[in-house]
């Protein structure tokens, strides 16, 4: 009859089982991972995602935040142009009517 050793490591990491039978000369090793490895790469790039989704989130604030700036300046400018317009009008008025009375 065979004779049959077994030999069990773990690491915290991954375990090993090593089994040695005499008659036969083979030797089967089984390797089991615990998964962590798997677990903290799927962390990270959960996190990579996060901060960029952050980062262009903030971007976009940034540029409607500029857009309305500039939307709000060019309003402001039309705004004084139609003013002075309508000022230098006035005052053509009033110096035609100074000019000739009459009309």
């Amino acid at each position: 009859m065979a004779t049959e050793r077994v030999t069990t490591r773990d690491d915290g990491i991954t375990s090993e089982r090593v089994v040695e039978r005499d008659g036969g000369g083979t030797t089967y090793v089984d390797r089991g991972g615990g998964g962590v490895g798997g677990v903290i790469v799927g962390i990270a790039l959960l996190a990579m995602v996060a901060i960029a989704a952050f980062f262009m989130m903030n971007a976009n604030r940034n540029d409607a935040l500029r857009t309305d700036a500039v939307t709000s300046a060019a309003s402001s400018v039309a705004n004084s142009t139609s003013n002075a317009a309508n000022s230098v009008s006035n005052a053509a008025d009033n110096a035609a009517q100074a000019v000739n009375p009459n009309k």
